[in-house]
């Protein structure tokens, strides 16, 4: 089974980690597992001051901010992951659902079970 992790380093990633923890057929390398986590964009005009290395660099440190806890949760389980980060704001607010998991289920062409 495939499953995407799509993280914000929030409270609610951390509440999706301990659930896979505590769940032991969520574990294992009969998985495949993909952490997916969006950066907001630098606005333009600041970017463009910055210049491309440096606004490069902020986009790899908020992303390792987020995505450095994770890896080592995945590095202590032994499981291996891909790891992704995307520039953009992962969706607009949903009420029933969080923006991201709104846009995954959008999005997907194959079954998604999402866990809340």
């Amino acid at each position: 089974m495939k499953i995407l992790l799509a993280v914000d380093g929030s409270a609610y990633t951390h509440r999706a980690l301990a659930y896979i923890a505590a769940h032991d057929e969520w574990l294992g390398q009969n998985h495949e597992y993909h952490v997916l986590h969006a950066v907001m964009a630098v606005p333009h005009r600041a970017a463009a001051f910055a210049g491309p290395d440096m606004t490069r660099r902020f986009y790899e440190d908020e992303a390792e901010t987020v995505l450095r806890p994770i890896r080592a949760f995945f590095a202590q389980q032994k499981i291996e992951a891909q790891f992704r980060w995307e520039i953009g704001h992962a969706a607009k607010a949903s009420v029933v659902l969080g923006s991201t998991a709104t846009q995954v289920l959008a999005r997907c062409k194959t079954p998604v079970l999402l866990l809340r």
